[in-house]
């Protein structure tokens, strides 16, 4: 299959709970279409199912959590948990915000892909996304 018949990258960028900053979230899904992938934003207050459900619906490769509420130690376990119901199982879950790097190593454990502390570079994220989905999806 030539590189003209394979869909860009999309991705499914969220905001989940009360969590009301949305700047970096913002930031993340700019520089993610910057570099040609297909970006969905969700907004804020998102729950863990409007999350899963517009993954569904918008056949993204990636999802991507913004947190810095704290609440990740719930969101993101509710998030796998889902995925599983719903078997999107090809799709990566990964996110960033300020997690502690004990409960970013318990989040991996479960299934959540790489987390990215705030300073992380857009570079170092985009490499991420752009590389699992290379090794993942089947074109």
């Amino acid at each position: 299959m030539s590189n003209a018949l394979k869909r860009p990258i999309r991705v499914l960028v969220a905001k989940v709970g009360l969590d009301g900053h949305d700047r970096g979230a913002k930031v993340i899904a700019t520089s993610l279409r910057d570099a040609g992938m297909e970006v969905i934003y969700t907004g804020l207050r998102q729950t863990p199912e409007m999350v899963v459900n517009a993954a569904l619906q918008e056949d993204v490769d990636a999802i991507g959590v913004s947190i810095l509420s704290g609440a990740h130690m719930t969101v993101f376990p509710k998030i796998v948990e889902i995925m599983k119901q719903k078997d999107l199982t090809n799709v990566l879950l990964t996110g960033g915000g300020i997690i502690p790097e004990g409960d970013m190593d318990k989040l991996k454990q479960i299934g959540v892909g790489e987390l990215f502390a705030p300073g992380t570079t857009m570079e170092t994220i985009v490499n991420y996304i752009k590389g699992w989905v290379t090794e993942n999806r089947n074109f």
